[in-house]
């Protein structure tokens, strides 16, 4: 019986999970080619930050060298990027000319970084940071060059900024925003990070507009100028600024692309059954997700439906960052801004280096946010994602859960 044939556009943590999963299920259904982009097997996008800091090495975040594919009797294409699916030949093609014929076709093509359209952005300096060749030109660069400016202040911006400093860099990190990772920290959390990452020699420029790159004498980037005309010295400039869902590819083939490749809770793509999709090039029910356990939720589901069984279905995930920002822990999930018709609970503690809030509306924990201490982070996005009545608990919870639990002991058992 011939082997349906089952080619991967993309080789990243999304897609070589949905293999793992799939050679669980069904090791036999299918013979499968991987086209990457990267010359390398699958690694842990994750750990750049700690191969930057010079804290690991590239060998240790490998997760799936060449001699799995291999061992498995995967076709790995690496360093090839495709360029064009044929949909009425069911062929795609690479740069390079190899084409693969697939019965089913998954794309794994993650997410691009959003380079700022300013003038200068083109110059010897400016990079994103994504993946391996990234971060080495980052090492290089240190090793020759003094000022870095970090556009973004996200948790990517950060950990790039905070790499940098470690290897030696004067680091301003720019951000458009009025507070440091606006998307996971309410302004008093990113105020006490701030003061832990200024106190490690990061400098930052909040509510600021880059309007060019300047370039010198060599022609590599020198400078950042700001809209308010004011430059900040800069041999590396790293574009931090945020991700979009790689879909170049997909809209090209005709297949529905709104802010990601749409897909039904199967993972198939809405245009065609034979296509599925999964990871941060994905839109499922009008959310993109950039965070790794989704990205496993979804992965675990295609496979399932690849491997032919059909009972699964995605319908979403409730998320929540738990991080080590450099070196401080940070929590957040559910609606933890807050706002009308929500209480809060907050404990804020400056010299300690500690804040939380809990957020209640109608009886139930809406959302939570951690600074310095997220040991409980696990038991409030559990509240979270439960949604129960937490009338009972509302007094001691703020101490965390076992606190709770033994207060609620006592009082079930007074005598």
């Amino acid at each position: 019986m011939r082997k349906q044939k089952l080619v991967m556009v993309g080789n990243g943590m999304a897609g070589v999970k949905t293999l793992e999963e799939l050679l669980k299920h069904a090791p036999d259904a299918f013979e499968i080619t991987v086209f990457g982009a990267e010359p390398h097997g699958n690694y842990n996008r994750i750990l750049l930050s700690p191969v930057l800091a010079g804290e690991m090495s590239l060998p240790e975040i490998m997760l799936n060298d060449i001699g799995w594919y291999r061992a498995h009797g995967i076709t790995l294409h690496a360093g090839r990027r495709v360029v064009e699916i044929d949909r009425a030949r069911r062929i795609v093609r690479a740069d390079d000319g190899t084409e693969a014929a697939y019965d089913r076709l998954l794309l794994a093509t993650g997410s691009a970084p959003f380079i700022l359209p300013v003038p200068g952005r083109e110059l010897p300096g400016v990079i994103a940071y994504r993946d391996i060749a990234d971060t080495e030109a980052m090492i290089d660069a240190a090793r020759q060059h003094r000022h870095a400016v970090v556009i973004g202040a996200g948790l990517l911006g950060l950990e790039a900024a905070n790499g940098l400093v470690l290897r030696g860099m004067d680091v301003t990190v720019v951000h458009l925003g009025g507070w440091i990772m606006d998307r996971q920290l309410d302004q008093p959390a990113a105020e006490l990070l701030q003061a832990s990452l200024e106190a490690k020699g990061m400098r930052f420029r909040l509510q600021a507009q880059t309007a060019a790159l300047l370039p010198g004498t060599g022609g590599r980037v020198a400078a950042v100028q700001l809209q308010d005309g004011s430059t900040l010295p800069a041999d590396l400039v790293v574009m931090a600024a945020g991700i979009r869902p790689n879909t170049a590819l997909a809209e090209a083939a005709k297949l529905r692309c709104e802010r990601g490749i749409v897909v039904h809770d199967t993972l198939q793509t809405v245009t065609d059954p034979r296509i599925y999709a999964v990871g941060e090039c994905v839109n499922h029910r009008g959310t993109a997700y950039g965070l790794v356990a989704p990205l496993f939720e979804q992965a675990r589901v295609c496979a399932n439906h690849l491997a032919g069984h059909g009972i699964g279905r995605y319908t979403g995930s409730v998320t929540s960052t738990k991080l080590k920002v450099t070196g401080v822990d940070v929590f957040s999930a559910g609606d933890f801004m807050g706002g009308e018709g929500c209480d809060e609970i907050v404990l804020h503690d400056r010299a300690g280096g500690i804040y939380k809030k809990l957020v209640l509306k109608e009886n139930r924990l809406a959302g939570a946010v951690m600074v310095g201490d997220t040991a409980d982070g696990a038991w409030y996005f559990q509240l979270v994602r439960e949604g129960g009545d937490v009338s009972a608990l509302r007094d001691h919870m703020m101490f965390g859960q076992r606190f709770t639990q033994s207060q609620l002991a006592g009082a079930a058992c007074p005598g």
